[in-house]
């Protein structure tokens, strides 16, 4: 914990010290939030964090959790803490419309394993978050009726990042300090960055994806959006194990924060590639460059590494997650065409365009691409790239109504993501201070499979180098 003068997010360690003396109950909080639900949708422009919630879901999980503090006997660290989950899973009695229109018609009946997890430790699930329309796109622009554009809480004309854009919202927005979201190509990451929030994709299989829609199996991680890396660290270890109706999963090793709150990092070796990392804007790259050196300030030493093929391992992502998308929606393509936004129409035709071969060379790619981070990650625990090349972008009157399709964009954005999505090692993005606009800038460290322990750990140490955390434009306290 950093005692900082200022502004500070709320954290998890600030409900349950509110439940813990009893200056709050979870009953009260939840109260609060069903009144900043019902405001934010009310605001001018709407924030859109929160697509679907319900009182009396809300209430009923509240007044658990109320009871289990005044018998002291609650279920987990995680026990009233409001959190809210990307519309991607199944949640319980909420519309699993994955950011369409035709989806979802009936109320699921069955939660997903990541939704069941956190009601058994307790928490307060909030509602289902906005989403990029089936995770399309890296914008978070969603015009359809049911969504509507989730504004940036740092600046509402911009937006928030994608695909999981309501959950880096509600984060940002103090609706709730946890969100969850899965990432295909930075769909965590992304919008936890532009949102000036923490975001951890864990190893590939490591968190549960069974109850989510499952648009591309080889390439998508789950994982939480917090305000720190602390609780981000929390929330991975509730949910991190093996799921037996999730195969990929089943065979990984135990999820243990060894030395997670050690004083400093002494003997640790952080890999740089600087040709790839200074691929970004000027703002961005200055920024990461003293954030790193106050890496190596707590006795890390900065390794040159060479990260070979990365413009190879970029255009094999893109194959491998639009062809498995495309296979998989190939009865929606056909069958509901006219009710997709324009971007995702334009997405999915491009990947019709792959074919078999392209997917073959592409995982022959991938087994090339690990094979260079085995070796890599011999020499060094983890490697640092800025999180995202620029700040969030703009919101033009247009994208309201049509949407937005910038595939320059979408690339670029893109750019540090990929090799994460593409070869399963896990990924961290930590704030690490705001251009001279005011857009959070953050910085990523990736490590080896399975090692989030040494993400979690390095992601701790960052956070002391950010002198300040701005408020954002739109934030609530619903501890207040």
């Amino acid at each position: 914990d950093s005692a900082r003068s200022g502004f500070s997010f709320k954290g998890i360690k600030d409900y349950l010290e509110c439940y813990r003396s009893g200056k709050l109950t979870p009953s009260q909080v939840a109260k609060n939030i069903i009144a900043v639900l019902e405001d934010c949708d009310k605001s001018t422009p709407p924030l859109r964090a929160i697509v679907q919630w319900d009182q009396e879901q809300i209430m009923l999980m509240a007044e658990a959790s109320t009871t289990r503090y005044r018998n002291k006997c609650t279920l987990s660290c995680l026990d009233g803490i409001p959190v809210c989950l990307k519309e991607e899973f199944k949640v319980v009695p909420y519309h699993h419309r994955v950011g369409t229109v035709y989806l979802g018609t009936q109320p699921e009946t069955e939660d997903a394993t990541v939704a069941k997890k956190l009601r058994e430790a307790g928490a307060i699930i909030i509602g289902v978050s906005n989403m990029h329309e089936l995770g399309t796109g890296t914008t978070g622009c969603n015009p359809n009726r049911y969504h509507k554009i989730p504004r940036n809480p740092y600046n509402p004309n911009h937006f928030t990042g994608g695909s999981s854009s309501g959950s880096a919202a509600a984060v940002a927005a103090g609706l709730c300090p946890v969100a969850i979201g899965t990432d295909g190509g930075g769909s965590v990451r992304i919008p936890a960055s532009f949102c000036g929030v923490v975001g951890l994709k864990g190893t590939f299989g490591r968190i549960s994806c069974y109850g989510s829609l499952p648009l591309s199996y080889s390439t998508v991680s789950v994982g939480p959006i917090c305000t720190s890396v602390a609780d981000a660290a929390v929330v991975y270890s509730i949910l991190a194990e093996p799921d037996l109706l999730y195969p990929y999963g089943l065979k990984q090793p135990k999820a243990t924060l060894p030395d997670v709150c050690a004083p400093d990092l002494k003997g640790f070796k952080l890999g740089v590639d600087w040709t790839v990392f200074k691929a970004c804007d000027a703002e961005v790259l200055s920024l990461c460059e003293k954030a790193v050196k106050h890496l190596q300030s707590l006795g890390a030493s900065v390794v040159e590494v060479s990260l070979p093929e990365m413009e190879e391992a970029r255009v094999a992502h893109v194959i491998c997650i639009l062809s498995e998308m495309r296979d998989f929606l190939q009865p929606d393509f056909n069958k509901h065409f006219h009710e997709m936004n324009l971007e995702t129409r334009a997405s999915l035709a491009l990947a019709s365009q792959f074919t078999a071969l392209d997917y073959i060379k592409a995982n022959r790619q991938r087994t090339r691409s690990m094979r260079f981070l085995q070796e890599i990650f011999s020499t060094v625990n983890c490697i640092l790239t800025p999180a995202v090349p620029c700040t969030a972008p703009r919101i033009y009157e247009s994208d309201l109504l049509t949407g937005s399709s910038d595939m320059s964009f979408t690339v670029r954005s893109m750019r540090f993501m990929q090799l994460g999505n593409f070869t399963g090692i896990p990924g961290l993005v930590v704030p690490i201070g705001y251009s001279t606009a005011g857009f959070p800038i953050s910085l990523q460290v990736m490590a080896k499979w399975w090692d989030e322990a040494v993400l979690l750990r390095i992601g701790l140490k960052l956070e002391q180098f950010r002198d300040q955390t701005k408020k954002p434009s739109i934030y609530y306290d619903t501890l207040a």
